[in-house]
């Protein structure tokens, strides 16, 4: 039965994806009233986050960034879902990709590459990079994802993370594909979500970001050493609804020369102008800086976690 249920499910789905933007944008609107107004899905966290980060905006400021991030949100699982079945044509008209001459002048070079962003704008887009390349087509596109105890769910962002050629790994085996792919001689860039929260006994480095206190992954900056990546950050935009523009700019091309951290560093300091410039598009709902706590002294490090604004 269970079975049963999650090919209905996937079904409906698929189907769903057939549909025009224009008319899953619509359905986007309307959930966007049940999203906010009747659920309100995690305003309580948005709030906090959203008044830690900027405590010079005023509330109006903020409820209007609160609002924007909801109909981004919506429109985030329209454009995902979409994704499952939308033609490679369709989809370059609604992608731009800046600077991927410098990813092919790295291939040149016989040097694999590394793309790292955040939660920002649609990173699910951003695995059509493929088809923008020329002189390195062939070239493999690494897609780094969690496994879902959901099989549906796991099926679901296995079909549309791969449906414009790109290859997805499990982030357990990264490692392990990677040192293949060097062995072939297969040019290649991955790309590293790194603005996840670690696990408290994963934590090596702390930044200031956003004017939190914040707990970094390091682990994708020590794959880069490794690998002896040409390393990209990838600055998103949404100019209009339906449209994206990835800009990928250096970071650096020789990550071994570079301290310990200075690629982490130099995400956060690039991911935080970005956000800034327009903070709707960032993934707020996500508890960033809830307590992580001090293993010693049990005490909350975030000021977040002690705020109580609110704004209706």
């Amino acid at each position: 039965m269970t079975k049963l249920l999650q090919g209905l499910a996937y079904a409906t789905l698929y189907l769903m994806s057939l549909l025009p933007f224009r008319v899953l944008y619509a359905l986007a609107d309307m959930s966007y009233l049940i999203v906010y107004h009747a659920l309100r899905y995690r305003r309580d966290v948005v709030r906090r986050n959203l008044a830690t980060s900027f405590p010079g905006k005023d509330a109006g400021e903020l409820a209007a960034i609160e609002r924007g991030f909801y109909h981004w949100l919506c429109d985030y699982y329209a454009e995902t879902l979409k994704l499952m079945t939308i033609s490679r044509h369709e989809l370059m008209r609604h992608v731009e990709f800046r600077g991927t001459e410098a990813i092919e002048d790295s291939f040149d070079k016989d040097r694999p590459c590394a793309a790292i962003l955040g939660h920002y704008c649609n990173w699910e887009l951003l695995s059509a990079i493929g088809l923008t390349l020329k002189r390195h087509n062939e070239a493999v596109v690494g897609l780094i994802y969690t496994p879902k105890s959901c099989k549906l769910s796991d099926r679901l962002f296995i079909k549309i993370r791969q449906n414009m050629g790109g290859v997805c790994v499990p982030k357990q085996d990264v490692l392990r594909y990677l040192v293949s792919f060097k062995e072939q001689g297969l040019m290649n860039i991955f790309g590293y979500i790194a603005d996840q929260k670690p696990k408290n006994q994963a934590i090596h480095l702390r930044l200031n970001f956003l004017g939190h206190d914040t707990a970094v992954f390091t682990g994708a900056e020590r794959i880069m050493r490794n690998m002896g990546d040409t390393v990209f950050y990838v600055d998103m935009e949404r100019p209009e609804r339906g449209r994206y523009v990835y800009t990928f700019k250096p970071i650096t091309s020789e990550p071994e020369s570079l301290p310990e951290h200075e690629i982490t560093k130099r995400f956060f300091a690039m991911l935080e102008q970005t956000i800034r410039r327009d903070p709707r598009f960032y993934l707020w709902s996500h508890d960033r800086w809830a307590c992580d706590g001090d293993a010693a002294a049990g005490t909350c490090l975030n000021r977040a976690c002690r705020n109580d604004w609110k704004h209706t």
